[in-house]
């Protein structure tokens, strides 16, 4: 017969063996070398622009921040597409990137679109902050809670900026340690309006003293002819006392001075939020990693980190890990990892039952772990990473695999029963089965491959699976070309069957007999069978049409959110209060580890950190049920259980439903309380859907009599400034405590401010230096408005979402024909 290439592997056994120790040794260093994840990594990004006009009312930002800045970004390119919500002192654009498309480019055309524009913004506003967040970071992969019955919020806050946050971001991988319900240090002006009426002090004379006399100065040097010497000037104020000395007015013996008019401290820059871990307030720290670092690895050395930096925390202050994704991630591959142990021995334990020799099981056993080992190896050349994806396509390969080998062995096998030696019927053996075995190994490539041509989502997370299979069927019939006839020549030897073979051999010739009537009958009846296959093939259709279809199941990751929706009113002492109570519904399960809630006002999002997998019988979809029965017996607010997202990118509500138009919110919303109701009555939803829109913000606006300004010789804007800096609470500018920066923020003191009809009473500036009492030329009307404007591709928009029981093609539909 004809040489064929595998000859030489056969003759030459140290050849094969150096071929598989390559493919071994290469696929051992990747595993020691990828990184894991839970999903394949994917450029599935999102740009949000952040604006902060502070003061201003939803209405206001729409139309000066939000508009503008919307109209700008909208013409670059790679651009899925544009949604943004404009509320009370702030405007959050979200850009979604089409998928794949490089960010950091997106990102600098983004912010060049943004800064063409910035000169129309209203001079208040703060320059917009553009961030990058993708897929994998919309959350952190970690968070660290401390907590402190001694230390004020904002001295926590301080504490970890300076000295563990630094620590942190230094852990190679680490993106970046994110504060969230801090209270970043201020110099807090409480003014009295009272005060400043009878000393005859009005707000643009507060914030021209502070601008005025709290300068930067940056001198620079002298220059001599021998020495230099730096220069600097104490124009600065960095203390509590300076600031209270500061002079307002000085005119002729009478000083007035801040401390006159207002009580001044070191406070935090915002009162608006608040953190807890179980039940105890608390400052978190989110931890990001690097899109191409090892989370599992990254978070692990976080942890270590941490151990070290307790021990030398301040005295009061506890840390602990509030929330750790990477716990799922080394759960879920930890059973990933198991099923492939289990499908490897299943395997092995049926070849051997089929095959019935020690000898001929333990070539196909030898070339499984070789074939997979390789598999790794081609991951890491193409720039994969050990993933949930990843490791289901190497358990789907065990039993693919394995036929390459099985089938040459037993070619090789029959050939020793026919009385050939074992170097010949190796030789003959495998050069009668190249051609069929690269044949199967081509029609299996062809069948995976396409998989990971998909586009969308769905290509994009199953790339890795599908080329991570079909290198492994490649890998296999290297090895079944290369080591198995090798192996088969070495190890195979003829003789009668005995005990267990020729049991087996006696049991598939009785099948072969059997399987030939069978096959008689059906080439004699060929029209039936025809038809049954056209049959057949044509029930695939309404098969496929009927099915429910979804792109990946909720998953049970340890955890269950709870999203507070409490009245647009709401102070945040009342809405902790109602925090308080859905802690308690947490802790009213026995599975709950640990807690934690973050509340604002009118809002809040909490969370229950479920016990390890093995300490419970309850998933979390089995306890999200209980969950809800819990919330519901909490009046005043409604809270909503959701889990993580099953894929990157996901929201926390799997399904949602836009409606876009030219109209006002208040006309969509119409609409689309139609749909909620229809929702409501299918009982398909867990709860009732949450509309993103809700018309019940409390507003007054003040009616100025522009007549009467205009007798009095006063003007729009130093009315309407004098209420900004005294209610606002806008920043001035900046002090020095121990090399760091912090805002002055002079605002009229809470108890000034506790309803619109005391501000009534407070002085503004008049001609000449005079003070007119407000309610002179404005009265106040009330109204109520949406809590926030919201837009979708440039139209106004409202957004439905909600947990459907059942296939989300079903719920999508159910909406849409509403």
């Amino acid at each position: 017969m004809q040489t064929a290439f595998t000859d030489i592997f056969i003759k030459r056994p140290v050849l094969s063996i150096v071929v598989s120790m390559v493919i071994v040794i290469a696929g051992l260093q990747a595993i020691s070398t990828l990184t894991v994840r839970q999903y394949p990594r994917n450029e599935n990004a999102k740009v949000i622009i952040s604006t902060i006009y502070v003061g201003a009312d939803a209405e206001l930002v729409r139309g000066f921040i939000t508009t503008p800045l919307e109209q700008a970004v909208a013409t670059a390119d790679g651009i899925d597409y544009i949604s943004s919500e404009s509320k009370l002192g702030i405007s959050t654009i979200t850009v979604r990137l089409e998928l794949n498309y490089d960010s950091t480019k997106a990102l600098a055309e983004i912010g060049s679109k943004v800064d063409q524009v910035r000169g129309d913004l209203p001079p208040e506003s703060e320059v917009p902050i553009i961030t990058v967040e993708s897929a994998d970071s919309a959350r952190a992969s970690a968070y660290l809670s401390f907590a402190s019955n001694i230390l004020q919020a904002n001295e926590i806050t301080d504490y970890l900026v300076r000295v563990i946050q630094p620590r942190l971001t230094a852990i190679p991988g680490v993106q970046e340690a994110e504060i969230l319900g801090g209270r970043t240090f201020a110099m807090r002006i409480w003014l009295d309006p009272a005060r400043m009426a009878a000393l005859g002090i009005h707000p643009a004379q507060v914030r021209e003293a502070l601008a005025s006399n709290n300068y930067l100065s940056a001198i620079g040097q002298t220059k001599g002819h021998l020495v230099s010497v730096n220069l600097t000037a104490d124009t600065d104020l960095n203390s509590v006392e300076e600031f209270e000395q500061l002079a307002i007015l000085n005119e002729g013996d009478t000083i007035i001075r801040i401390r006159d008019i207002a009580k001044v401290e070191l406070g935090g820059e915002t009162y608006e939020s608040e953190v807890r871990f179980s039940g105890s307030k608390a400052v978190f720290m989110g931890m990001y990693v690097l899109p191409n670092a090892n989370t599992v690895d990254v978070i692990k050395a976080v942890r270590e980190e941490l151990e070290v930096i307790k021990k030398e925390l301040p005295k009061g202050i506890e840390a602990n890990i509030g929330y750790d994704s990477t716990v799922y991630i080394e759960e879920a591959i930890s059973e990933v990892t198991s099923t492939l142990v289990e499908t490897l021995v299943i395997v092995m334990f049926v070849i051997f039952m089929f095959m019935g020799r020690i000898r001929t099981v333990l070539v196909p056993i030898i070339a499984i772990p070789i074939s997979l080992i390789g598999a790794i190896f081609l991951m890491q050349l193409l720039g994969f990473t050990i993933n949930l994806l990843t490791l289901l396509a190497i358990v789907l390969s065990v039993g693919i695999v394995v036929d390459d080998a099985i089938i040459v062995v037993e070619n090789i096998e029959r050939h020793l029963e026919a009385g050939m030696g074992g170097m010949d019927a190796a030789l003959t053996g495998v050069r009668e089965l190249i051609g069929p075995v690269i044949a199967t190994t081509l029609t299996l490539v062809a069948v995976y491959l396409p998989i990971g041509f998909q586009g969308g989502l769905t290509g994009s997370l199953f790339r890795e699976f599908a080329l991570t299979l079909s290198g492994a069927v490649i890998v296999s019939t290297i090895v079944a070309l290369t080591l198995s006839p090798m192996l088969s020549s070495v190890v195979l030897k003829s003789g009668e069957h005995k005990g267990l073979a020729k049991m087996i051999n006696h049991g598939f010739s009785k099948l072969r007999i059997r399987y030939g009537k069978i096959l008689r009958v059906a080439l004699s009846t060929r029209p039936v069978i025809y038809a049954c296959w056209i049959l057949l093939t044509l029930m695939c259709v309404p098969m496929f049409l009927l099915s429910p279809k979804e792109l990946a199941p909720e998953e049970d990751q340890g955890v269950i959110f709870g999203i507070v929706d409490a009245p647009a009113n709401l102070a945040l002492e009342e809405t902790s209060r109602y925090t308080e109570s859905v802690n308690g519904a947490f802790f009213s399960f026995p599975e709950t580890s640990y807690t934690f809630q973050l509340t604002y006002p009118n809002f809040g999002f909490s969370g229950m950190i479920l016990s390890t997998w093995s300490e419970r019988e309850r998933t979390a979809q089995e306890i999200k049920p209980l969950v809800q029965q819990e919330f519901a017996k909490i009046s005043g607010i409604s809270v909503f259980p959701a889990t993580p997202a099953a894929l990157p990118g996901g929201s926390d509500f799997p399904l949602e439903f836009v409606i876009a138009s030219t109209a006002e919110p208040e006309e969509i919303l119409k609409y689309v309380n139609l749909i909620k109701t229809k929702a409501i009555e299918s009982g398909r939803f867990a709860f009732p859907p949450i509309i993103d829109t809700k018309i019940d913000q409390p507003q007054s606006e003040f009616i100025i009599d522009r007549d009467m300004v205009s007798s009095l010789g006063l003007d729009q804007r130093d009315v309407g400034a004098d209420l900004g800096a005294l209610v606002g609470g806008g920043f001035v500018n900046r002090f020095n405590i121990a090399g760091r920066s912090y805002k002055v923020i002079p605002q009229i003191e809470r108890i000034g401010r506790l309803n619109p009809d005391q501000l009534q009473d407070i002085y503004v500036k008049g001609p000449e230096g005079t003070l007119i009492q407000l309610s002179t030329v404005a009265t106040i009307e009330d109204s109520v408005q949406p809590r926030s404007l919201n837009r979708f591709q440039q139209f106004n928009a409202v957004k439905l979402s909600g947990v459907f029981m059942g296939p989300l093609d079903q719920g999508l539909k159910l909406l849409e024909e509403a």
